[in-house]
């Protein structure tokens, strides 16, 4: 048995720990408001996942250092945009111990990936960063349901460790030494999946769903590949797994997101009726961005770009996909 501690009590993070909970390993969540550490040491996290009974194994903290007090695994699960700062104030707590990335962003203004950001704020060789990535819907998760994730470190050691940590009868780990292909499909899918979400808040089907999701594979791919992936990663589990789990689930807040906008409600609308964080709304501009410093073709990203920080309607995107220069598919 481990200690684990998880920074960061919302949906994922919460989840995560029932998975490292129910394989046997003692977990402290740290919280950033005392009221919900307390709720989790009581058993429950009704703010983000109302209805679960959690394991007697997990304890909240608002302290990072009684968090991290005998664990070997450290697990950061806050917004992406959030973490240069979280990882400021929590100073130096995070010592020699194995990271592990539940976060799908690329940080505005720097365009670095999570693990980057890990690097260079945390102070963290990134031999001991690994990253979680899969078709892992976390009310699917805490309700036991079969799934499997992606644990990429580019120490296989550090992997095969965190993979045993959260091995249980449901939940099967594959080990990976890509992490920059699992970070940029961790963070590209959810782009997509804000696209398709409005599609289907046009009223539109299946055919055209299913060739955003197409399309947009092909521009993670693109993307992942220029900065140094490998492309097999885009065509397995934290590739086309996580963008189909994303891109066509209700759980997901992405495609939630995406819905909203399709039936005509501004960005601000969605966000006040959600109350939570969908990774790809902020994430779009600095994909985006990341894209064009290395000359990559990233039409779907760069309408939802447009649509969510720049006014363009939805309609007007659907027309700027379909009007563009006709190609082959595979240029």
């Amino acid at each position: 048995m481990s200690k684990i501690a998880v920074f960061g009590g919302g949906s994922w993070g919460t989840a995560f720990s029932t998975v490292l909970a129910d394989a046997g390993n003692d977990v402290t969540i740290w919280a950033r408001r005392q009221g919900l550490a307390d709720q989790i040491s009581a058993g429950r996290n009704d703010d983000y996942l109302p209805g679960l009974e959690l394991s007697s194994s997990i304890s909240g903290t608002t302290d990072p250092a009684e968090a991290v007090e005998g664990a070997d695994i450290v697990v950061l699960s806050v917004p992406s945009q959030s973490l240069r700062d979280n990882l400021a104030g929590w100073g130096d707590v995070l010592g020699d111990r194995i990271i592990v990335s539940l976060m799908k962003g690329v940080e505005l203004g720097t365009t670095k990936r999570m693990s980057e950001v890990i690097a260079e704020a945390g102070g963290v060789p990134t031999e001991r960063i690994a990253v979680v990535s899969g078709p892992n819907l976390a009310k699917e998760i805490v309700q036991r349901q079969p799934a499997a994730t992606v644990i990429a470190c580019p120490e296989e050691s550090a992997a095969d460790r965190v993979a045993a940590a959260v091995a249980t009868s449901y939940f099967r780990p594959y080990t990976s030494p890509d992490l920059v292909g699992a970070e940029v499909g961790g963070a590209v899918k959810n782009v997509i999946a804000l696209a398709v979400g409005m599609a289907e808040g046009m009223g539109l089907g299946d055919n055209t769903k299913s060739s955003i999701i197409t399309r947009g594979l092909a521009e993670m791919t693109r993307l992942g590949v220029a900065l140094g992936a490998d492309a097999r990663t885009f065509a397995g589990l934290a590739g086309v797994g996580d963008l189909i789990a994303t891109c066509m689930s209700s759980l997901s807040r992405n495609h939630s997101f995406g819905v909203g906008l399709g039936h005509g409600m501004t960005v601000a609308e969605v966000q006040e009726k959600t109350r939570q964080t969908a990774e790809g709304v902020k994430s779009c501009a600095s994909i985006y961005a990341l894209a064009r410093d290395h000359d990559v073709d990233v039409p779907i990203i760069e309408q939802v770009n447009a649509c969510v920080h720049h006014g363009v309607s939805v309609h007007d995107m659907v027309h700027a996909l379909l009007s563009r220069a006709r190609k082959s598919e595979t240029d």
